[in-house]
């Protein structure tokens, strides 16, 4: 179990395999965004008509209790409020192909799902979620060489917060929602040490 980070008022966790309505509620949240479009692979009007049992797995996969190469973390402020999160899923060379379809080559995480409510961005949360993250991923046994994340090409608050952190484009792109155009771009960031 990862301890809990801190960042001002917020503790920075994974999540637990039982709050998968707390889960469901923030990826509403988020899909309800105005950015949605070009952060999300999905609609609100999917997720919402989406069973329980979806949301129940969902969080169980990706909890530190049950989850084994996926992980959800999320920014808890002093209220209880979830007001931010990032999954990241571990990809490896043995897998074959990745979360998006092409090859793994090396041990990588890919970085998805990064999200922070209105009412606190610009607080540094973003980075605080994504240093929690790779924390995590560079700790395992695994070897994880490098993070990757894929950025819509119109959505210039992402990608510039992602190149703040260090994360460098490499020119790769990717149709992450199956639009048939390849819209995202591909950032990465190596291993510290390597």
């Amino acid at each position: 179990m990862l301890p809990t980070a801190r960042h001002g008022a917020y503790a920075l966790r994974a999540i637990r395999s039982d709050e998968w309505e707390r889960v469901r509620e923030l990826r509403l949240a988020a899909l309800r965004d105005p950015v949605a479009p070009l952060a999300f692979v999905e609609s609100y009007e999917e997720a919402e008509a989406r069973p329980d049992s979806f949301w129940r797995e969902r969080a169980e996969g990706a909890s530190q209790d049950r989850g084994s190469r996926i992980r959800q973390f999320v920014a808890e402020g002093p209220d209880g409020g979830w007001a931010g999160t990032v999954t990241v899923f571990v990809e490896l060379p043995e897998d074959g192909t990745s979360l998006f379809g092409d090859a793994v080559t090396v041990p990588q995480v890919d970085v998805v799902g990064v999200y922070v409510r209105p009412g606190a961005r610009g607080s540094g949360l973003v980075d605080a979620l994504l240093r929690t993250v790779l924390e995590w991923a560079w700790g395992l046994d695994a070897g994880i060489e490098r993070a990757r994340l894929y950025v819509h090409e119109e959505n210039a608050r992402a990608a510039a917060a992602y190149r703040r952190f260090g994360f460098v484009a490499t020119g790769g792109r990717a149709d992450t929602v199956g639009s048939g155009e390849p819209h995202d771009l591909e950032y990465v960031l190596a291993r510290p040490g390597l």
